[in-house]
């Protein structure tokens, strides 16, 4: 079985996998960077529990046009939700779907826990999960330094990430997708977020003074490195989040 796919705004690219029961409960779900945006595992997964599932490709990378970080990556998170209820054509087989007051729900690791965060600000997302979120650009990473991710994503992903160094560059300013900067227009009451305190790509400390400042749930695990999307099919985690978005 393979997932279905759909071009929204006439740029974006989104798999999506429909639940076996009708239902208008959504999870949008959103990778980090740089990587191949496909986990049909945890796609079959969350379908599987009555949710329809997306992932969809940020504007500039991989199938989707456009160039990445030319706007704030949490606008094309915006631009699915506005096709959900309006319809959207699985390109397989031209079927057109159309979900009715979608519940919306949005769990992203990493760079896409960073564009889950900035997306709550929507009234129309209901919780948003955050898997080791960027909270702040401008905290430097020893091992994944901005400056040289950017070099290294353009080296090792080519074109499947297209950018200018001047929008790259955006992310040092403190000013653009950033949820530091953002935190005063944030609702606590829809976020939870995750972090393991061994993370030495983005640090904890971050999440953890972020979450407290903002009062908004927040986990942190002693172990587990840098968390990602796969980690939802571990009981351990699964059960504390569908507790929280079905709260």
């Amino acid at each position: 079985m393979y997932a279905l796919r759909a071009r929204i705004k006439k740029e974006i690219i989104t798999e999506f996998i429909p639940p076996e029961k009708k239902s208008n409960k959504v999870i949008i779900l959103l990778s980090g960077m740089p990587t191949y945006p496909s986990n049909k595992e945890v796609m079959f997964f969350l379908a599987s529990k009555g949710y329809f599932v997306f992932l969809p490709r940020y504007r500039g990378t991989w199938e989707s046009d456009g160039s990445f970080l030319k706007k704030s990556p949490h606008l094309d998170v915006i631009d699915v939700i506005d096709s959900l209820s309006l319809g959207f054509k699985d390109l397989w087989s031209d079927k057109t779907y159309k979900i009715k007051n979608p519940e919306i729900y949005i769990i992203g690791s990493s760079f896409g826990g960073t564009a889950a965060i900035l997306s709550s600000k929507d009234k129309r997302v209901k919780k948003i999960v955050a898997l080791s979120p960027v909270i702040d650009w401008r905290v430097k990473s020893k091992t994944e330094p901005i400056e040289w991710l950017g070099e290294f994503t353009k080296k090792a992903f080519g074109n499947a990430y297209r950018f200018t160094s001047k929008d790259w560059n955006k992310l040092k300013t403190g000013k653009f997708f950033n949820p530091i900067a953002e935190i005063k227009n944030l609702d606590k009451e829809k976020l939870y977020i995750i972090h393991a305190k061994d993370d030495d790509v983005v640090y904890s400390r971050p999440s953890e003074e972020f979450s407290k400042s903002l009062d908004s749930k927040f986990t942190l695990f002693k172990t587990g490195g840098h968390l990602s999307l796969s980690n939802l099919t571990v009981p351990s985690f699964w059960k504390p989040i569908s507790k929280f978005i079905e709260k």
